[in-house]
């Protein structure tokens, strides 16, 4: 055998033996006769399910036209629907020649977020980001000022309710998570017992009934003249059940955070909240970004519960396309164009806790 050839002694194939697509092929898909099986069966499935899926959603679907010529020749997506549907979908019952301003105020709240996302704002700046980028969203919606005018929170739908409701459920729930979890470590009490009593009895309840206690119960206890708009109640409702998830994440942070950690930052002299500010909590954070990304990534998707109280967000809006007697009985692709939707924002948002953890050096790599 030749030198250039020569078995290491670990037993390894060479190094350059090691990388390149066929060497992936191997180890990932043929490296023992049950995977191979099982990536020869997902082939099939894929071969079998492909060509008439592409068939439906693109190559014999309606892009445009009206509802009869989708129904006589049904073998194909009437996506025409989505076309005359879109804006409604969107933007639910907002004045049509004023829809300007939800896209606008959507557009900034995304941009807020990735913003959010970007370390070199990972100082002060970011308040007034968040601050202004809220402001401005805030004043888009409502209007009565700048010329705009005002346009009821009734009236709001679609995309701009769902990303409401969960950019301030995040920016909100998150600090708050993080207070309820070091006051259930608390050494006083009063405090602990609180926060434990808080925490069991809102993670002990679905959503859902957050939601209901909120719209339809709570309006009972105010004073006569006194009420609070629906939307805030389901907001409050959806960052209190939030909080109390983040809560127990963030707990199992601190509690993976070695003893010596502790006592070295007494030992320093620091203060209480000086300790966790600039040793505990960034070293605990950093461990449970992939459970704290998979919760933000629930919460998006749990804003579709506020259909039971009647707020149009994205999931209401398409189902009131779908009841407009002209275009019934093309659920499908509204829920393929709703879905399509919501995945590109989770898939974002579990992108970038999978990049946000490797750059963090979090897990151990194999």
């Amino acid at each position: 055998m030749s030198a250039d050839r020569r078995i290491p002694e670990d037993g390894l194939p060479p190094p350059t033996d090691r990388v390149g697509a066929r060497h992936w092929l191997r180890e990932r898909l043929f490296s023992s006769p049950l995977n191979t099986l099982l990536t020869v069966l997902a082939a099939w499935l894929l071969l079998m399910a492909l060509p008439p899926l592409a068939d439906w959603l693109l190559i014999k679907a309606h892009w445009t036209g009206t509802p009869e010529a989708c129904r006589a020749d049904p073998a194909g997506a009437c996506w025409a629907f989505i076309a005359d549907k879109h804006r409604f979908i969107l933007f639910g019952t907002y004045p049509y020649e004023q829809q300007w301003r939800p896209m606008l105020a959507t557009v900034i709240m995304i941009a807020t977020v990735a913003a959010s996302g970007m370390r070199r704002f990972w100082n002060v700046r970011l308040v007034f980001i968040w601050i202004a980028g809220l402001a401005a969203s805030g004043v888009l919606m409502w209007g009565g000022v700048l010329g705009l005018p005002h346009v009821e929170d009734t009236l709001w739908g679609g995309l701009p309710i769902t990303l409401m409701l969960s950019v301030f459920g995040i920016g909100a729930a998150f600090p708050l998570g993080v207070v309820l979890a070091l006051g259930r470590r608390s050494r006083m009490p009063a405090i602990r017992t609180l926060c434990v009593v808080y925490i069991e009895l809102i993670r002990g309840v679905p959503l859902i009934s957050l939601l209901f206690m909120a719209s339809v119960m709570l309006p009972l206890f105010f004073p006569e003249g006194f009420d609070i708009d629906k939307l805030l109640r389901a907001q409050i409702a959806i960052i209190l059940f939030t909080a109390a998830y983040i809560a127990e994440i963030v707990r199992g942070g601190l509690q993976a955070i070695p003893k010596g950690q502790y006592e070295g930052a007494e030992s320093l002299g620091l203060s209480y909240w000086q300790m966790m500010r600039k040793i505990i909590l960034p070293q605990a954070l950093r461990l449970v970004v992939p459970p704290i990304v998979s919760t933000f990534i629930g919460l998006f998707k749990d804003t579709s519960l506020v259909i039971i109280i009647g707020t149009f967000d994205l999931m209401l809006t398409v189902k009131t396309a779908m009841a407009d007697i002209a275009w019934r009985g093309f659920s499908a692709e509204g829920y393929v164009f709703v879905g399509l939707i919501y995945f590109a924002f989770c898939f974002a948002m579990s992108k970038y806790g999978r990049a946000l953890e490797k750059r963090l050096g979090t897990g151990y790599s194999r």
